[in-house]
């Protein structure tokens, strides 16, 4: 895990342009939230801020959004991000997901992007339920495993699927909620995305780290893979400066019952 931390503060400052925002989910749940007048929620393992500014665009000035993640870092250059944006209605914490300085029933949603994968995730659900009001939502964007295996990393960067164990399926997550009285899914939004880059950006994405999951590697299994991945876009793909494939997530959207 310190490694790991290592690794976010190391990229803190180029995470924001080395990862994809994807707006589907936050129309999504801008549809959910649309007849609230006020929403008070927390965002955890929010990294760099960008679903955030996402977040305060879609919803305007009736969100008041904290900000929690473990890496300072990460949460200072959210700061800035969101400041040279305009945005003030926000407070950064440094927490872990499974103890959230935040009261009793006292959020109307809780939002974590691509992240439970790094958290000790029945204690972030039981603490979700604890400071979620009545009725609140808990969105939970992320990867299951089987989708982790289809996208171009899983299919063409050697030990990808063997290092990444942290992702769940989604009978796994099924069955942790209902290890939490209170919570309910109420439903499982799925999205897939045609996506497109140059072998160029893809080295570069690698060489950056832009999964932690390029981080469990030794180095050299690390220069290895990435040779071998070299070769296999080469081999699969004609055009490397255009080279297409399909990513895939799911939202689930759990919400506390009375």
């Amino acid at each position: 895990m310190k490694s790991i931390h290592h690794h976010f503060s190391k990229i803190a400052h180029s995470y924001r342009d080395l990862r994809t925002t994807d707006l589907e989910p936050l129309l999504f749940i801008q549809k959910k939230l649309q007849r609230k007048s006020k929403i008070v929620a927390a965002d955890i393992g929010c990294g760099t801020g960008r679903y955030d500014l996402q977040l305060f665009q879609h919803h305007g000035k009736k969100l008041f959004l904290y900000c929690i993640d473990t890496n300072k870092e990460m949460l200072k250059h959210l700061k800035d991000f969101l400041v040279k944006h305009k945005i003030r209605n926000f407070k950064t914490t440094k927490a872990v997901a499974g103890k959230l300085p935040l009261k009793d029933n006292s959020l109307d949603c809780i939002f974590t992007f691509n992240a439970i994968h790094h958290f000790k995730i029945l204690h972030f659900l039981e603490e979700s339920s604890r400071t979620l009001k009545d009725c609140g939502y808990l969105f939970i964007y992320t990867r299951l495993r089987g989708q982790n295996c289809r996208n171009i990393w899983g299919r063409y960067f050697p030990l990808f699927n063997k290092k990444e164990t942290r992702l769940y399926e989604l009978n796994e997550l099924k069955s942790l909620l209902r290890k939490i009285p209170g919570l309910k899914i109420e439903s499982i939004e799925y999205f897939k995305y045609s996506r497109h880059s140059s072998l160029d950006w893809l080295i570069n994405q690698v060489q950056s780290h832009h999964y932690s999951t390029f981080y469990l590697y030794t180095k050299r299994e690390f220069k290895q893979s990435l040779e071998k991945f070299k070769q296999n876009i080469q081999k699969n793909f004609k055009n490397l400066k255009k080279i297409s494939w399909f990513s895939e997530n799911i939202l689930l959207v759990v919400r506390k019952e009375t």
